[in-house]
C-alpha cells in the first residue's frame, strides 16, 4: 500500500476568515437557524450583485437545477412539458440531468467543443427538432458560453434557455454575466466552489412569477412567503388559513439561517476571488502554451477559471492513469473532468434520452481529460509543480 502523500496542490481551499465565523456566531447567538432574513438580505444583495432582478437560495446547487426545471414546466406561460426534448452538453454534472428526467423532460446530448468544454453550438442548433422546447446550458469549469450566439439561437426557434453555472459565478461575455443569459440561471455555493456557504446554492431570474414559483417551490409549495396578491395562488386573508394553503407540487429545499449569514460575507469577497483566480489562470496559460501533448481549456469572454483542465493528446493520449498516478504522487490532487462523458455512465437507463451515434469531443474528455485546481490566491509554483511532474511524463 503507498503512503499517504500530502497534498501540495489542493483542489480546493477555504475562502473564510474571521468574518465567516463571526457570522455563524451572531447567527448562533440569535437562536435563529432556520432560513431568515440573512437568507434574504444574501438573496436580494447576490441578485443585486449580477444585475438580476430576483434571487432565490436553496440548499445546493443541485437544488437549484431542480428547482429551475420544476419552475419552467410548472409556469403555465411556458411551453415546456413531459415528452418535450431539452438539449444538453454531454459533458456535464449529474444533477444537470436528473431534474430534466424526473419532470418527464427527453434529454437530447449535443457534443461539446473540446477547446471551450462547453456545448457545441454548431451541433447544437444542428440538433434542434420540432419537439427541442429548450436549452440547458452549463458554463464549466468557470468558461462562459458565447451567450449573444446561445441567446440568439434559443430566440430563433423559441426555445426556453436556462443555464447552469453552478461552476462559473463571476464569468462574462461580451458584458453578460453567466447565470443571467436565459430565464434562469443556477449557483452553486458548496466548499470547492468559488464562494462557500458550506452547502448552498441560488437561482437568478428577472422574471418575478418564475420568482413567486421558486419561492412557493423551495419550501412545501406554499403560499406562506408570497405576497397577499401573486402570480402563484392569491391568499384568502385569512392569517391563519394562509399558512398552511399548499399550491405547488413542492419541496423542502430551505437553506439555513447560518448559510445566508456567511454568504453576505462571502458576496462582499466575490471581486478579489475572481481576481485572483484570474491572476493565476493567466500565469496557467502562459506556462502550459508550450508543453506539448497538454490541451487547455479555450477561454470564452471572462472565464472565472473553477480549475485548469488538460486534455492529454499525442504522446500523452491514452495515459491518463499514469499521469493521474504521477499527480497524486507529487501531492497534486487530480480529478475528472466533471464526469467527462456522461453518456457512459450505467444510470442512463434510467434517463429518456437521444444520445448521437458518435459524441468524438466527449469521448476524448472521458478517456483523456483530467482537471487540477485553482484558488483565489497566488499559487504560481503549484502551477510550476503540476507543470514540471507532467512534463517529466511527457
Amino acid at each position: 500500500m503507498n503512503a499517504h502523500v500530502e497534498s501540495t496542490f489542493p483542489l480546493a481551499t477555504s475562502s473564510w476568515d474571521d468574518a465567516e465565523y463571526a457570522a455563524i456566531q451572531r447567527v448562533v447567538d440569535s437562536g435563529r437557524f432556520t432560513m431568515g432574513p440573512l437568507v434574504k438580505k444574501f438573496e436580494t444583495d447576490f441578485a443585486s450583485h449580477f444585475g438580476a432582478g430576483f434571487g432565490v437560495m436553496v440548499n445546493s446547487g443541485s437544488s437549484a437545477n431542480l428547482l429551475a426545471i420544476a419552475a419552467a414546466v410548472i409556469d403555465p406561460r411556458i411551453d415546456l412539458n413531459p415528452g418535450d426534448e431539452v438539449l444538453v452538453p454531454a459533458v456535464s454534472w449529474a444533477t444537470t440531468y436528473y431534474p430534466l428526467s424526473q419532470y418527464g423532460l427527453k434529454l437530447r446530448f449535443v457534443d461539446i467543443d473540446v477547446d471551450t468544454l462547453n456545448m457545441d453550438l454548431d451541433l447544437a442548433e444542428a440538433a434542434i427538432t420540432p419537439q427541442t422546447k429548450a436549452i440547458f446550458a452549463v458554463n464549466l469549469l468557470g468558461n462562459p458560453n458565447d451567450f449573444a450566439r446561445l441567446t440568439a439561437m434559443a430566440e430563433k426557434h423559441g426555445l426556453v434557455l436556462i443555464e447552469d453555472n453552478c461552476e462559473s459565478l463571476g464569468a462574462r461575455d461580451n458584458g453578460t454575466w453567466a447565470g443571467t443569459a436565459g430565464l434562469m440561471g443556477t449557483f452553486s455555493a458548496f466548499f470547492s466552489h468559488h464562494i462557500s456557504t458550506m452547502e448552498g446554492g441560488l437561482i437568478l431570474t428577472d422574471d418575478e412569477q418564475i420568482y413567486q414559483e421558486l419561492i412557493s417551490l423551495r419550501a412545501h409549495g406554499w403560499t406562506r412567503e408570497l405576497p397577499e396578491h401573486n402570480f402563484v395562488h392569491d391568499k384568502t386573508g385569512d392569517a391563519f388559513d394562509d399558512l398552511f394553503r399548499f399550491v405547488l407540487p413542492g419541496y423542502n429545499v430551505r437553506p439555513l439561517e447560518m448559510s445566508g449569514a456567511i454568504g453576505i460575507e462571502q458576496l462582499a469577497k466575490i471581486p478579489s476571488l475572481i481576481a485572483g483566480r484570474r491572476a493565476n489562470a493567466a500565469y496557467f496559460q502562459r506556462k502550459f502554451a508550450d508543453l506539448d501533448g497538454v490541451r487547455i481549456q479555450k477561454e470564452t469572454g471572462e472565464s472565472s477559471w473553477f480549475g485548469f483542465s488538460l486534455v492529454l493528446e499525442e504522446r500523452l493520449a491514452g495515459r491518463r492513469a499514469e499521469v493521474a498516478r504521477a499527480l497524486a504522487a507529487a501531492g497534486i490532487d487530480a480529478r475528472p473532468i466533471v464526469a467527462g462523458n456522461f453518456t457512459k455512465n450505467p444510470v442512463m437507463r434510467y434517463l429518456d434520452a437521444i444520445v448521437p451515434d458518435a459524441l468524438p469531443a466527449a469521448d476524448k474528455i472521458h478517456v483523456d481529460g483530467l482537471f487540477v485546481g485553482n484558488h483565489h490566491f497566488p499559487v504560481e509554483s503549484g502551477i510550476d509543480h503540476v507543470y514540471d511532474t507532467i512534463a517529466s511524463i511527457a
